[in-house]
């Protein structure tokens, strides 16, 4: 019995610990096969495959739809334990499980296609992907009205976890791209015709996502499939609530491998015997930051609560929250480097691809400088 099988789901609580053992455990498996689809940039396959059978990409999912319920919060501190073990691990499946809260969100707004999606996650072990890194506010994928629907046309790219998505959330331009156009958001099956994935990941950290292109030839969605429209070139409406839900789990997975760097500095500090002041001091700051990074995620969580105002007051607290981790996890990584020392240089040190991979984080929206500007913008402005 999985712990997605519907008696267990509708029978017991899912707890702290029981998420985080979830964790340790998809985490375990990942780093096993980490370095391997580090050096061949190639998906972290292995984790993929316990997460679905264990249940662990169907966590948020509502306990009535089969899922456990988990929360936010929890869901934090998971994608952090994870991003200990692999940190490629834990941004691909963060790309999902952002989605499978942004549904759990339009099912608590009546939307009436979201209990299906969640249930087809907890059950079927349904994978979501998203173009978002891509589109953002002013995609170039063109949608061209049809009959019953409309035509995808156009290139994505940032697509992590392409290879093991079913379905992709993306969103097209219905008009020239402009002013005065209309962006259609949808879901679409990854096995629809004219969609096709070019393998273009080659980076300098985390390569095992698997982030590849999708490239979209005239594909078909039906007009019933269009979950929401918003202004080309604004932050609002489906956008607006998809960022949302995803930086706190994005701040996670990257605190995550911050994490893991300053656990393996510690490793190799004490195989020395006794610590010099500048290493003691080094690991000191490295923990302060962690923990003051893991508590503004939490507390921007706390601040959302559990049915979050889709505003620009909910978006600069998430915001907030995500670049001080993304902004410590580089520092951290940087830290834990210099209290390795040479041994870390190489290319079979978990630290060398600990620091790459947290290069990563500050190019998801918002930057850390863009943050900054909403921030003061806002404030400016009271």
């Amino acid at each position: 019995m999985t712990l997605t099988d519907p008696v267990v789901a509708q029978t017991t609580t899912i707890t702290d610990d029981d998420v985080l053992s979830l964790a340790t455990q998809v985490g375990r498996e990942a780093a096993a096969y980490e370095a391997v689809h580090d050096h061949d940039a190639t998906f972290v396959s292995e984790a993929y495959d316990l997460m679905k059978s264990v249940g662990y990409l169907g966590l948020p999912v509502p306990v009535e739809l089969g899922g456990r319920g988990a929360s936010m919060r929890q869901m934090v501190l998971a994608q952090e334990e994870l991003g200990r073990w692999s940190g490629a691990a834990a941004l691909s499946s963060t790309m999902h499980l952002y989605l499978t809260f942004v549904q759990r969100f339009r099912h608590r707004k009546g939307a009436p296609d979201a209990a299906g999606v969640l249930t087809k996650v907890a059950r079927d072990g349904l994978v979501m992907a998203t173009s978002g890194g891509s589109d953002w506010v002013s995609p170039s994928t063109v949608a061209t009205q049809v009959d019953s629907g409309y035509e995808l046309t156009g290139r994505k790219v940032f697509c992590s976890q392409a290879p093991a998505a079913d379905v992709l959330s993306t969103c097209g331009v219905l008009g020239e791209p402009g002013p005065d156009a209309t962006v259609l958001h949808m879901g679409v099956p990854m096995s629809s015709p004219g969609i096709s994935v070019v393998e273009t990941w080659d980076t300098l950290g985390m390569r095992g996502t698997a982030s590849h292109d999708i490239v979209f030839d005239r594909v078909f969605v039906p007009a019933e499939k269009i979950v929401g429209t918003r202004p080309y070139g604004s932050l609002s409406g489906p956008l607006l609530v998809a960022v949302i839900h995803f930086c706190p789990l994005g701040g996670a997975a990257y605190l995550g491998v911050a994490h893991g760097a300053l656990d393996e500095a510690t490793r190799v500090a004490r195989s020395r015997g006794e610590a010099t002041a500048s290493a003691i001091r080094q690991v000191g700051d490295m923990t302060a930051r962690l923990r003051t990074a893991r508590w503004a995620l939490l507390g921007a969580v706390d601040e959302m609560g559990d049915d979050p105002t889709m505003d620009e007051a909910t978006l600069e607290t998430v915001l907030t929250a995500k670049r001080q981790a993304v902004v410590e996890a580089r520092t951290i990584a940087d830290t834990a480097l210099e209290v390795a020392g040479g041994g870390a240089f190489f290319r079979s040190s978990p630290l060398e691809r600990a620091y790459r991979d947290v290069r990563g984080g500050p190019f998801h929206p918002l930057p850390p400088e863009a943050t900054l500007e909403l921030i003061g913008r806002r404030a400016l402005s009271d």
